[in-house]
């Protein structure tokens, strides 16, 4: 073989090893980027994967079979645009919606829907999960503008899920299975006619999310019944109709409910509620409630138990909760009394004014009935605020080892030495 032609063959050798080498499975390479996103038309049943960047237009109910999954990837749009059915979403299988913080996935509505007059949503159902769904991820998801009622028709009530009847306002999520898992992070839920989370079973985990503008007559933030061992942490909730966190064994499910909440703020919670079923942190029905750090802001009461005996369980424990409040009826509604608990170590405003928690951009004095989210107010905490070095961090999280799913590892956060949701920038 001449000089020449060993050549050629060297330099084709070594172009076919790079192109074996830049083609190889390498699961850390970035998803290419679709320079033109596309939008496709979606109803009935769905698994697989809608792809990174694109919109998917829902146009009537869909639903995930049990057995099978749907991968909702970063920069996703899921637009419901039927104005006349309010579609749901039922997840008989596994739902993953895996957005990033520059890139969320995003459950909406057309922008010239959220008009004042649809500052609650109720333009599509929400997220209904069947009792056996085993996995379930909001990972960088903002949801917003959902609630709608059920009817007869609804997939729903055809199902037997939720209350499984007409007339009902669904949540955002309701999860029913007690084996499976649910994992609701960095996430954002907005402008929905009821309930936020409803969840009756699983291993749960719900941190660092942001709740506002949730419940026109009713509704919780979290709702929490028995079935569920759950850690929920540093998530910011502000105006909810009712409570920011519901918790209670009601149901007679196995396991008892059993709640960590650490580190979360709490502002304007229960105001909105024409009757007086708490308005912060509810209790009842023999739960098992652990409390830390949580700071509450302008809230219609301190965390509040049912009224009843055995109401809570004893091994309970309630623990460095910071109260501000700017009315004297506020103030008064979170002193310490037969429902109202108080723990070791709170910091309990005696008058308007005191413990300041000297948030970087909220104005204290705003109405406490106000339910419209200001996305400028930030509620980092400045220098000198009472709630920094206050918070407990020597106790036990349910999830500190984490929960896997899918085959990614998702761990309840590290509780922080301050209390509330987020300390100094």
């Amino acid at each position: 073989m001449n000089q020449s032609k060993m050549k050629q063959l060297f330099m084709l050798s070594a172009l076919a090893a790079f192109l074996i080498t830049g083609c190889s499975d390498d699961k850390n390479d970035p998803t290419p980027v679709d320079p033109h996103p596309t939008e496709q038309s979606v109803t009935g049943e769905v698994s697989g994967t809608w792809t990174k960047g694109n919109t998917y237009k829902v146009t009537g109910h869909i639903q995930i079979p049990e057995g099978k999954s749907l991968t909702i990837e970063e920069g996703v749009t899921v637009l419901f645009s039927d104005s006349v059915i309010k579609p749901e979403v039922v997840v008989k299988g596994n739902l993953y919606s895996l957005g990033t913080a520059a890139a969320p996935v995003k459950f909406t509505v057309p922008d010239a829907w959220k008009t004042p007059g649809n500052l609650f949503g109720n333009l599509w159902g929400g997220l209904i999960a069947g009792p056996n769904s085993a996995e379930f991820v909001l990972s960088n998801t903002i949801l917003e503008y959902g609630g709608a009622v059920t009817t007869e028709e609804s997939p729903s009530v055809k199902a037997g899920l939720y209350k499984a009847e007409a007339g009902e306002h669904v949540p955002v999520v309701y999860y029913p299975n007690v084996n499976g898992k649910l994992v609701v992070v960095n996430s954002t839920i907005r402008n929905f006619n009821e309930d936020g989370f409803y969840i009756e079973g699983g291993k749960v985990i719900i941190a660092n999310n942001t709740f506002n503008t949730t419940g026109v007559s009713g509704g919780d933030a979290i709702n929490i019944k028995s079935g569920v061992q759950a850690d929920v942490a540093f998530n910011v909730v502000y105006s909810p109709n009712t409570n920011a966190l519901k918790l209670s064994n009601s149901g007679d499910r196995s396991p008892q409910a059993y709640v960590v909440g650490y580190n979360n703020t709490i502002i304007n919670a229960g105001w909105r509620r024409p009757t007086t079923k708490g308005g912060s942190i509810w209790l009842e029905k023999g739960v098992r409630a652990d409390l830390y750090n949580n700071l509450l802001a302008n809230d219609r009461f301190g965390i509040k138990k049912e009224n009843v005996d055995k109401s809570v369980d004893d091994r309970s424990v309630i623990s460095n909760t910071l109260y501000y409040g700017a009315t004297e009826e506020g103030v008064k509604q979170f002193q310490p009394s037969v429902e109202i608990l108080k723990g070791a170590n709170d910091l309990v405003s005696a008058k308007v004014g005191d413990n300041d928690p000297k948030f970087v951009n909220y104005p204290l004095t705003t109405d406490n009935k106000n339910a419209a989210f200001n996305t400028a107010w930030d509620f980092h905490l400045q220098a000198g605020s009472p709630a920094l070095g206050k918070g407990k961090t020597g106790f036990t999280r349910l999830y500190a080892e984490g929960l896997v799913i899918n085959g990614v590892t998702y761990k309840s956060p590290a509780p922080a030495d301050y209390i509330g949701a987020f300390g100094t920038k």
